[in-house]
């Protein structure tokens, strides 16, 4: 298959009536998510060009599934605008992407009278009552192929100028293939969604739903805030498997959730985006002794994951949990400092991925795409991550951190993230973060918990060099996450 609507359509064959997707507030059947969509296609289809830009600035959503899929159905490709980001943030977005049309709510077209945009607009309700032209749609499809943009997603550059990650369809449809089977995902499974739309840990939530024909719950944001009724949500939704970032699961260890209830029908939890601290995920292993645990690691440049590790095991403190070995159609290998490659075990470099499921790049922005995306001698196309990582002796690859959180301080070269862990370790600890003040070159560490500051400074002190043990230990209520579920560096930062 080469485009992903050949498995909507596959599903909505074979699993008509079946729950395809549940919000909390709309349940709609796959048969009913792909009507919906071909509606919306043929509307946005008569507005723009196929395998051109369509943003969609909705909350996530049914409607809003089915206003991505509706862009996929005009040939084009789309981005998910969060209508909750501040209006310069849009208007940053939409001066990279340029779309000609965006999709909206009333919700979205409030966010959208801060922002000088002068294309066309498609009315999510308008759009929803157009007739299919089943003709139109055909047509467009017989000129698709695999490589066109299925997806671009934007996250933080460097510049301060938003980044728009290009995804393929064939980058979706090989990962997700292998991420399925590998997986054993079936129709009976019921995938909880915590990941924001514009966040690539969705990615494998929705296309795993839509080429297995498992039930999409979506978890409304606002029920991360109280993990009580997320976890009820969680019940009453029978969901049996979490694809979640670390900080959405170690929200509801660290707050005493699992206490409260254990949401007995998950069998399989996924986490990625942040390393996972042993203790945190030894308080799920106890509340679900029968359910299977697996990291995953990749940026969202290689198409979600590039790695997995199955955990088999309870682990230490003081150990680092692996983040394994590429999935199948992927290579993974290290390159030194001076771009050599490393063959030795335990030896730090910079994660490189080559292989399937590459993203094209950046849109609109060749020099940056041509410093991350590179080619050997024999012209194979890899990606330089950026972050640091090792081959352990045990044959399974581990991350370090990243290569721009690496400081120096007094000429010694520091992993924040390394302090990070040793913090996570101690006992009374629910979870740290480690900055850098440049101005006085003085390494702070924030924590939430009960440890007291002497007995975390003896902890550091018996575990880490002089130099690496932070001048402050701040203790703070909570360490601020993202609307992704990462640690919010930039609102500690300005605390």
């Amino acid at each position: 298959m080469n485009n992903v609507l050949e498995f909507l359509e596959k599903t909505a064959e074979t699993n008509a009536l079946d729950t395809g997707v549940d919000d909390g507030r709309i349940r709609i059947s796959w048969r009913e998510l792909m009507e919906a969509s071909q509606r919306i296609g043929t509307a946005v289809s008569k507005m723009t060009e196929p395998r051109r830009p369509v943003a969609i600035l909705m909350e996530k959503s049914t409607k809003a599934l089915s206003a991505m899929f509706g862009a996929v159905y005009a040939g084009c490709f789309y981005t998910m605008v969060e209508p909750t980001l501040p209006a310069e943030r849009i208007l940053e977005i939409f001066r990279v992407l340029s779309p000609e049309v965006v999709i909206t709510d009333m919700i979205g077209r409030t966010a959208l009278k801060g922002v000088p945009y002068t294309g066309k607009i498609a009315c999510f309700k308008e759009c929803l009552q157009q007739n299919a032209d089943a003709d139109l749609i055909n047509q467009i499809r017989r000129s698709s192929r695999d490589i066109d943009i299925l997806y671009c997603m934007f996250t933080s550059g460097s510049t301060g100028v938003p980044k728009g990650i290009v995804v393929s369809h064939r980058a979706v449809i090989d990962f997700v293939s292998h991420f399925s089977e590998e997986f054993q995902f079936t129709e009976q499974d019921r995938i909880g969604n915590q990941a924001p739309f514009d966040f690539d840990v969705s990615v494998k939530d929705i296309y795993t739903s839509v080429f297995t024909g498992a039930s999409l719950i979506l978890i409304p944001q606002r029920l991360f805030s109280t993990p009580p009724r997320l976890l009820d949500y969680l019940c009453g939704k029978r969901v049996n498997t979490l694809i979640w970032a670390v900080s959405a699961l170690t929200l509801i260890s660290s707050l005493k959730g699992l206490q409260y209830r254990v949401p007995v029908d998950i069998k399989r939890v996924m986490f990625s985006g942040e390393v996972m601290p042993a203790k945190q995920l030894r308080m799920w292993q106890e509340a679900l002794p029968d359910a299977e645990f697996i990291n995953l690691y990749g940026p969202t440049e290689t198409t979600c994951n590039c790695t997995y590790y199955r955990i088999h095991r309870v682990f230490a403190d003081n150990e680092k949990i692996p983040i394994g070995k590429p999935f199948p159609g992927r290579k993974l290998f290290l390159l030194d400092e001076a771009g050599n490659l490393i063959s030795e075990r335990d030896k730090m470099g910079e994660i490189c991925v080559a292989g399937e499921s590459l993203s094209e790049g950046y849109f609109c922005a060749k020099e940056e795409t041509e410093k991350r995306f590179c080619k050997w001698i024999d012209g194979q196309r890899f990606y330089r991550s950026g972050d640091l990582g090792y081959l352990g002796s045990d044959g399974e690859f581990y991350y370090v951190g990243r290569k721009d959180f690496q400081v120096k301080i007094m000429g010694r070269r520091i992993e924040p993230e390394e302090v990070e862990y040793v913090l996570n370790q101690m006992e009374g600890v629910e979870k740290s973060c480690c900055l850098v003040n440049k101005k006085r070159s003085q390494l702070l560490a924030y924590y939430c918990g009960e440890a007291e500051e002497k007995d975390l400074r003896r902890h550091l002190r018996e575990r880490l060099p002089v130099y690496m043990i932070p001048q402050k230990l701040i203790r703070i209520e909570r360490i601020p996450v993202n609307k992704n579920g990462k640690t919010d560096r930039t609102q500690i930062e300005a605390l």
